[in-house]
């Protein structure tokens, strides 16, 4: 009785934040302990933006496992990586520097660079994303570009970007992280443990402190993908606690307007909500 009474605490707090805001949030909230979820719109396509680069770099792991990608492949960056791209650092470095497949997917991920993005998805095609998707199980998820046009407008359609659910990330985070330790995960995922082990150690090497981690105690561990959309920011990630994974959250904000009424832009109070979502979290669940 006392966890779902917690457990209902915690949503009127995660909707309350939600709430307080004009655009729309979703999200969905896994308590390591108790297993509950919390969630809000998690079934709903929302735009994935680069959190799609999670389930990339588990389908080319996939294909290294069955040998058919080798990640010691030497890349060559060219100038043309870095025609239409808009993240990371590769875009500014100069043409000629070689790098690993590894490599390519630790860019991909820890960077968010999408040269390095450009790298990875030259060596698999965007059907065979999309399928392995499926296949694995996450069903509300649609890879149908490699990477975004620049010029989309803020109010694009669904169908103009790769789309997930909160539901989803959750699931790929969880089952990565049931990996570690139990080999019919990483079946599941078509994946050595050893690979799987890569994956979750990649999704801890993260650089970026925005919204899931923002909030939360200097220090704390978090494994994640964020995400930088037209319409919104998103984030999902494990946050560990003591060493001991703790909860997975998976938060996506949409319709996200340019400039808030007080000038404040639009998607920094996108990120602090996330931050927030968090923080209730990280406070509720430990209580």
């Amino acid at each position: 009785m006392t966890t779902m009474i917690e457990s209902a605490k915690l949503a009127e707090r995660l909707n309350a934040i939600c709430d307080a805001q004009p655009f729309v949030t979703r999200f969905l909230v896994r308590a390591l302990g108790s297993g509950e979820t919390i969630g809000r719109g998690a079934d709903e396509e929302t735009p994935s933006a680069s959190t799609r680069k999670t389930s990339i770099m588990m389908a080319a792991l996939k294909a290294a496992h069955e040998g058919r990608l080798d990640l010691d492949e030497p890349i060559t960056y060219e100038k043309r990586f870095a025609e239409e791209v808009a993240s990371g650092m590769f875009r500014y470095l100069t043409p000629g520097i070689v790098i690993s497949l590894r490599d390519a997917i630790t860019g991909m991920m820890v960077l968010s660079d999408n040269v390095c993005t450009k790298m990875v998805f030259e060596r698999l095609t965007l059907e065979e994303v999309d399928s392995y998707c499926k296949s694995i199980g996450m069903s509300g998820t649609n890879h149908r570009f490699l990477i975004p046009p620049l010029a989309l407008s803020p109010d694009h359609s669904l169908k103009a970007v790769t789309t997930t659910t909160a539901r989803d990330q959750v699931y790929l985070l969880q089952t990565i992280l049931d990996a570690q330790d139990s080999r019919e995960a990483a079946d599941r995922l078509g994946c050595s443990q050893a690979l799987c082990a890569y994956a979750l150690q990649t999704l801890k090497n993260q650089i970026l402190r925005y919204a899931i981690p923002s909030r939360l105690p200097f220090g704390v561990l978090v494994a994640h993908k964020g995400g930088t959309g037209k319409r919104g920011r998103m984030n999902a990630g494990i946050v560990y606690r003591e060493g001991s994974p703790f909860y997975i959250i998976a938060a996506y904000t949409d319709e996200v307007p340019q400039e808030m009424p007080d000038g404040t832009p639009g998607y920094t109070v996108a990120l602090e909500t996330i931050g927030r979502l968090s923080r209730a979290c990280w406070d509720e669940l430990r209580s």
